[in-house]
This record gives C-alpha cells, sequence and structure tokens, in this order.
C-alpha cells in the first residue's frame, strides 16, 4: 500500500554532492551489499521527509547507523545530524555503532534524549529563553515534594474532605503538559471523585510554575516546554542551532508524545530533512502520554513524505512472525506489513490451557527445566505478563524447584533515599535556591524538625545567611551548632574549582555519619554511593553530573536486587512495558485470558483496547525459537470464588495452522 520507489535529488544547494546517479564505488562501505533492499533505501535517503515503518527485529538500529555513517561519507558535518533517542544509552550504542563502521567522524553526531538535547539548547541559549544557564533540574520526586510543600502550607487540604495526594497532582501536571489535554479533562477522564477541587488543583499549578520561577528550577516537562517555545518562536537564537542542523533523525517514533512531536516540528522549520523511525505496532506507552496517533498522522503533518517498511526480520523463525501478523493483522487502523523471515524450520507456537493458575505455573517450571536440559540457557528464556501480580504463583513454584530468577521493575537508583541525599548537597552548591534539597538536607541533622528548617530556610531567602561567604558569619546559636559545619562544607563546595568526583568525596565523609544512623541496611546501601563514586568519575563540571543525574536515571539500585545467585544465569520475569526492545530464545506470554489481557477496563474503549493488541504483538515477537502463551480455564476471585475463564481474544481464534493447542489437567 505505501512501498514505493523514489529517485533522490538535492537541490537549490551550493554544496551538493547528491545526484541522481551517486557513485556507491566511491564508498568505504558496501552499502548495498551490507542491507537488505528496504534498508538499503532507507539508508541511502538524504533530503526530504522520511517515515520508516520498522517491523520488530527487522535492523531498525542497523538501518539508522549505516544511514548515519552514509551521510558522513557523503561529506556533511557529523555535527549537522541530529538524531534524537529515547535513552542516552541507544543514541550512545548507535554512534559507537557508526564509528566502527566508518570512523571517528561519527561520534561528533548530535545524539541524545529529547530532554538532554533541551538541557544543552536551554543553557546555551538560556538569555533567549528567560532563564538564568545555571538553573537545575527536578527530579520527579523532588517534583512531587514541591508540589507537596504547596499543598499542605497553602491550606488546600480540608480535614472533612479527601484531597489529591502529591503523586496523583504531579501525574495530572504532566500528563496535561505533554497531550496538552486541558486538566479539568484529565480530572473528569480519570479522577472523577475530584471535580469539586479542579479550581484549587490549577491554583496549586500556578504557585508551582510561580515556584519554580523565582527559584531558577524546571523539572523534565519544563525542558520540553521551553525548548518547544525556543524553536516555534523562531528568534535569532532558535534560527542560528536550526541552521546547523541539516539533518533530524528520531527513533521510536511511536512513543513520542504530542509535545515531542511539536518539537519535531519546531525543528524542520528552517528544512523539511527529517526521518522519523518506530512501528506503529509497538506503541503501548499511552499510560505515559505516547500518542498512536503521531506516527499514524506523520504523512499529513509533513511535506512529500516518503514511506519506507523493513519487513525481513532477523530474529524469529517464521511460524512466530506467521502468529504475530495474525495478531496485528486484526488491528483497525495499522501501516500493512507482514512480517518474513529467510531462517528456516521453526515449530509452532503452542498454546496451553491449564485447569488451574497453579498447574499453568507447574508446567512452565517444567518446561523451563526441559529446555535447560535441551542446552537452552536460563538467560534466553523469559516469562511475560500484562501485569506484575500475575507471575507471584510462579515465582513460588520457581523457588521451589530452584530455578533462579530475576523480575524487572523496582525504584530505580536515583530515586533510593540515600543517593537523594548525597545529590541535594551537590543541587545546593550548584543552586543555592534550591529548597527543596536544603530542606532534605536540614532534616537529616539531629535536633533539626520541619520547623527549624523552615526558619532556616526563611533566613536564607531573606539573605541573612548564605553560602556564598565565609560561614563563620551564620549565627549558629540561634541554631543547632552542626549547622556551622554544614554550611562550611556547603561553601567549600560551592565556591572549590576541584571536578565533581573530589567535590562527591567531600560531601560522603560529611554524609556518612548521617546516612549510618538514619539507615539499618547501610552496608548494603553503601554500594550505591560507591557506584555513584564510579559515574562522578567521568564528568568534568558538576552541572553535566547533576543534569544527567536528573535526565538519565543509570541504574537499578542495589538496595532493590537481592541477594548474587551462585549461578551466573536466571530466568527473566518481566512485564511486556518493560521487556519491550529485548529479545529471548523462549518466551511465555502467561494469564492470557480475557479481562486480564486485554484487561477489562481497556475493553471499554476502542483505542484502549486496540493497544492492548499491540502489548501481545510485542510480548510475542520477543521470541526467536519458542512461544508458548499459557491462560488457566478456572481463576479464582475473592468474591465470586472459582469461575470459568476465556481465552484471550488475541488467540482464541487462532487456526492450527498457527497454532498448537494443548489442554493441562490435574493429573499433570
Amino acid at each position: 500500500m505505501f512501498q514505493k520507489k523514489y529517485t533522490l535529488k538535492r537541490t537549490g544547494d551550493s554544496n551538493s554532492l547528491i545526484s541522481k546517479n551517486v557513485d556507491e564505488s566511491r564508498f568505504v562501505i558496501n552499502y548495498r551489499t551490507d542491507l537488505n533492499p528496504a534498508q538499503f533505501e532507507a539508508a541511502s535517503a538524504v533530503e526530504g521527509a522520511y517515515l520508516i515503518i520498522a517491523g520488530a527485529g527487522t535492523g531498525k538500529t542497523r538501518t539508522l547507523v549505516y544511514r548515519v555513517a552514509r551521510l558522513v561519507e557523503l561529506g556533511y558535518d557529523p555535527k549537522s545530524i541530529l538524531l534524537l533517542t529515547f535513552t542516552r544509552k541507544a543514541a550512545n550504542e548507535m554512534m559507537n555503532r557508526a564509528s566502527l563502521l566508518l570512523d571517528n567522524r561519527c561520534s561528533k553526531v548530535n545524539g541524545g534524549t529529547f530532554h538532554s538535547f533541551a538541557n544543552l539548547t536551554l543553557r546555551k541559549y538560556a538569555k533567549a529563553c528567560g532563564l538564568n544557564s545555571s538553573f537545575t533540574i527536578l527530579d520527579q520526586s523532588d517534583t512531587a515534594d514541591v508540589v507537596n510543600l504547596i499543598r499542605s502550607q497553602a491550606g488546600f487540604i480540608s480535614k472533612e474532605k479527601r484531597f489529591p495526594n502529591k503523586q496523583t497532582l504531579v501525574k495530572v501536571f504532566s500528563f496535561s503538559v505533554n497531550t496538552g489535554k486541558p486538566i479539568d479533562e484529565i480530572i473528569s477522564e480519570d479522577y472523577p471523585h475530584f471535580k469539586d477541587y479542579i479550581d484549587k488543583i490549577l491554583e496549586i499549578q500556578n504557585i508551582f510554575t510561580g515556584y519554580k520561577q523565582k527559584n531558577n528550577i524546571l523539572d523534565y516537562d519544563d525542558l520540553l516546554i521551553y525548548l518547544r517555545r525556543f524553536l516555534l518562536d523562531l528568534s535569532p537564537g532558535a534560527k542560528s542551532i536550526l541552521s546547523s542542523i541539516k539533518f533530524v533523525m528520531v527513533d521510536e517514533y511511536q512513543d513520542t508524545n504530542k509535545l515531542q512531536a511539536e518539537i519535531v516540528q519546531g525543528l524542520t522549520k528552517l528544512n523539511n530533512n527529517i526521518m522519523v523511525v518506530g512501528d506503529d505496532s509497538q506503541s503501548i506507552y499511552s499510560f505515559r502520554g505516547a500518542n498512536f496517533k503521531n506516527i499514524m498522522e506523520f504523512p499529513k503533518l509533513f511535506k512529500d513524505v516518503k514511506i519506507i517498511k523493513l519487513e525481513e526480520n532477523y530474529r524469529s523463525v517464521q511460524p512466530i512472525l506467521n502468529f504475530t501478523n495474525q495478531i496485528i493483522g486484526g488491528a483497525v487502523e495499522k501501516y500493512e506489513k507482514k512480517l518474513f523471515t529467510k531462517k528456516t524450520g521453526g515449530e509452532l507456537p503452542n498454546i496451553i490451557a491449564a485447569s488451574k493458575e497453579n498447574l499453568q505455573s507447574k508446567y512452565i517450571v517444567e518446561k523451563i527445566l526441559e529446555l535447560r536440559e535441551e542446552g537452552i540457557p536460563l538467560k534466553g528464556i523469559a516469562v511475560l505478563f500484562r501485569s506484575s501480580f500475575f507471575s507471584f504463583d510462579l515465582e513460588i513454584e520457581l523457588s521451589k524447584a530452584n530455578i533462579p530468577f530475576q523480575k524487572f521493575g523496582g525504584m530505580k537508583f536515583i530515586e533510593t533515599a540515600h543517593i537523594k541525599d548525597v545529590l541535594a548537597f551537590l543541587r545546593i552548591a550548584a543552586n543555592p535556591k534550591d529548597v527543596v534539597s536544603w530542606y532534605r538536607v536540614l532534616l537529616l541533622h539531629e535536633g533539626i524538625g520541619p520547623r527549624t528548617a523552615q526558619k532556616i530556610l526563611d533566613e536564607l531567602a531573606a539573605s541573612q545567611i548564605t553560602i556564598k561567604t565565609d560561614p563563620s558569619s551564620v549565627n549558629s546559636s540561634r541554631h543547632n551548632g552542626k549547622i556551622t559545619k554544614l554550611f562550611q562544607l556547603l561553601y567549600k563546595i560551592h565556591t572549590d574549582q576541584s571536578l565533581p568526583p573530589e567535590k562527591l568525596q567531600l560531601v560522603l565523609d560529611y554524609y556518612h555519619p548521617l546516612f549510618k544512623d538514619k539507615y539499618d541496611d547501610f552496608n548494603k546501601r553503601n554500594k550505591d554511593l560507591e557506584i555513584f563514586q564510579n559515574i562522578a568519575e567521568k564528568y568534568k563540571s558538576l552541572d553535566s553530573l547533576l543534569s544527567d543525574m536528573a535526565i538519565e536515571p543509570i541504574i537499578d539500585s542495589v538496595v532493590d536486587i537481592g541477594g548474587e545467585d551462585k549461578e551466573d544465569e536466571f530466568v527473566t520475569l518481566s512485564t511486556i512495558h518493560s521487556a519491550k526492545g529485548l529479545e529471548w530464545h523462549s518466551v511465555f506470554i502467561i494469564h492470557a485470558i480475557e479481562g486480564f489481557f486485554p484487561s477489562s477496563r481497556s475493553a471499554e474503549k476502542l483505542e484502549t483496547l486496540e493497544e492492548e493488541r499491540r502489548l501481545m504483538y510485542v510480548a510475542a515477537t520477543r521470541a526467536k525459537q519458542n512461544l508458548f502463551i499459557t491462560y488457566p480455564m478456572n481463576i479464582y476471585d475473592r468474591e465470586s470464588g472459582t469461575t470459568l475463564s476465556k481465552p484471550s481474544r488475541f488467540i482464541s481464534e487462532m487456526n492450527s495452522d498457527l497454532a498448537e493447542g494443548w489442554l493441562l489437567e490435574e493429573d499433570f
């Protein structure tokens, strides 16, 4: 339907290097040989607007890497290429691969996340954006703390009636910003029990906005809001940066929200050289604000869009692809595509109906042990589920069978209390107006409660005390005597010209006694502080360290990872959302029953039901060789007892050519 061939032309450019016929022999890389025809068409695209529909496992990253290398080989300045991704890791991987493929020129390509690009741009053009370049960035939990401070101090909370908590308020504010949906509409649809408070919620948002402006602070969403405004206003500064960007490339475009899509439009204000890569069939993050319509309506937003589809799959055997093609074939709105592979062989996917949930778990355990005996390592096996609690019964059975597993999820490194403590010291040093960090640091000290902390904050606001001058001027007699030592530390790291690792070491030396007093498990948590020290070694500036820690949460915390298994391999248990982008030799999808997958709530609207279908597609396309889909025929409900269940509509109509059906009974 969309597949077309186009002749590439480059017009109106005195530095033109492209004509209808490019001499491929002068390139270091043999692009035609290394890529399949569709990949080559995408990688050799130069000027114009392109939508690359990249099916699961079709070499999307490879195609982007080759396009970057080819543009550099054509003579374009690597710094004129902007590659936006959703994680810093993805951008770094692409730049590294392109450098290995061609040469080190590719490492100079501008690659990063929307937020990191926004951070760098806003700092460079701060004045034009109405900002001070030394702004600090609130991470998500700090944002919630500020909102909580406002909601509790301004008299919004009533003892008579429940008021939204800080997490709900932040979620509503952020969702509104990223989707363009009015707050009153979000409250009415998702939190109707708070409709009476809409005016107060809007007032809190206004106070929060003023607070951030006054204190030279931005949250995650502000980075994108200011960037969009800067680009769309087309000020001299915006024209300067846009004229330096020749090509814009966006990875995982199906995951962008309205705000990010508008930024992409802003980036192409001075030229139409845009390539977005994504898969409409893997759009599964609407709960984060991702907009499925962005990828579907892309051809309407840009001029003369060329659509190229990548359909040759390098991951899965054909029987699995036939199965997944059937799942997504039922989608109402989609770009037509059929995944195929040149791989031979492969068994049909299995659909296993178990009489009850525990039998489902026991079957999976036995099958995992069987696969391991066949030479499939545990790390090549994954169990995927729609919701985290679906795996609880299985976890018990895996433990009984002494099968090590790791369940993905849990608190991130950046969100752990002890790392947030240390970051608070550094944030104050970078921005002495950061009230949230001040409050956190002050409360770490014995003898300082919320009331005393507020008094100190008031004195800081009135410039009666400061970390910008010698701390001997601090009148410690009014407060705890330890405050003098705190101010000595903050004065030193604020004024000292040393590198981030040295500043961090000063903080850790001061923090260690407080740390031991506060946390019973400080020995376990101490590993995180060591990891943070290793991270800091890579940075030359405190601002860049703090920005990256806020924008790019680094790794899982050791606090949330269980004791190390004696075996170095484990079965992966994961929600489907966390499994996107990964692959395993053998995959189990569990609890594939109506009301659970798709969830009963999602069946109320066509768009949410369609996303559930895409979620099943994402899960099934993770499998390379074996795919098992299981469901219990009887489930236990606390209110109604044991009830019969129906298989998920996404698998119930599979015929015997696409999947083998099996029934597990009690004598298993």
